[in-house]
């Protein structure tokens, strides 16, 4: 029996992965889809796990960018960029070996894109020797949001923002953050809880309707715990911080633990033993 192509998909926008599934089930019924990935990083981790034929990476992706993806998945696989807006990066792509597709995609070109790929893989082709346009273009997208070549570039219009300190003994109002290509000054209250991510932090955050969403920013975590109300936020773990007025309720297990469950998020958050003791009333 041949064995069915497979493809892993790595964008941060949910409704983009599913939107780019479903068009590519209706040029390529026979490719499997395998893997969905959220960042860089993600999808650098299902791929070393699945080893699928074609990975379809968006250009801007918070932590790891697709590019710094590409360079660590590197000739294991036939590539495939999804950009927004980035037209150097599309100029490269057009002289370059790098096959690339256009938010939002159009069928016609996918279409193209979709009768390369599987003459490649019919002919066993090579997959192409692309690490000196990555290379550049992963400086390119450094010096764009004014970091060093050296340094692990965050997407382009998914930079984290540095937290504006605020007067001293006056606690943060609000968090300026990029979501995708906008720009949201995220009001305290709506913050759900903040999570250390490496050299970052993780706001997680809710919208006027509830709905839950995501954010990064550089400062670290301990910084902006030092800036937060302490009668609204509290460390329940090394790593996570969490707003008390967004807990619905806290249930206790074996072994002195304890998880946290939030009033707009499907998620729990552990609580370590060394801070079991601010629950003990609840």
């Amino acid at each position: 029996m041949t064995r069915r192509p497979s493809a892993l998909i790595a964008d941060d926008e949910p409704l983009l992965r599913k939107s780019l599934a479903r068009l590519l089930g209706g040029a390529w019924p026979e490719l499997e889809i395998v893997a969905y990935a959220r960042n860089g990083r993600e999808a650098i981790e299902k791929f070393d796990a699945l080893q699928p034929d074609i990975c379809f990476l968006d250009v801007h992706m918070p932590g790891l960018s697709g590019v710094e993806a590409a360079q660590a998945i590197g000739r294991r696989a036939h590539l495939v960029f999804v950009t927004a807006f980035d037209t150097y990066a599309v100029q490269a792509f057009q002289h370059g070996a790098l096959d690339y597709l256009m938010k939002p995609v159009e069928t016609a070109r996918l279409a193209d894109t979709v009768a390369r790929l599987q003459e490649r893989l019919r002919a066993a082709q090579p997959r192409p020797d692309t690490e000196a346009l990555l290379e550049e273009l992963a400086v390119h997208l450094r010096r764009k949001l004014g970091l060093s070549p050296q340094s692990p570039a965050m997407p382009v219009g998914s930079a984290p923002e540095t937290i504006d300190a605020p007067r001293a003994g006056t606690p943060l109002r609000w968090i300026r953050a990029s979501v995708g290509s906008t720009l949201r000054l995220i009001p305290i209250d709506a913050i759900d809880y903040l999570r250390s991510d490496e050299k970052y932090t993780r706001v997680a955050w809710h919208d006027d309707s509830h709905k839950p969403a995501d954010a990064l920013v550089r400062t670290p975590l301990k910084e902006l715990l030092a800036q937060l109300d302490p009668q609204q936020f509290a460390q329940v773990h090394r790593s996570v911080v969490v707003n008390l007025r967004a807990i619905s309720h806290v249930t206790r297990g074996d072994n002195e633990t304890a998880d946290v469950h939030l009033k707009h998020r499907t998620e729990a958050l552990p609580v370590s033993r060394s801070y079991l003791h601010l629950f003990r009333q609840m």
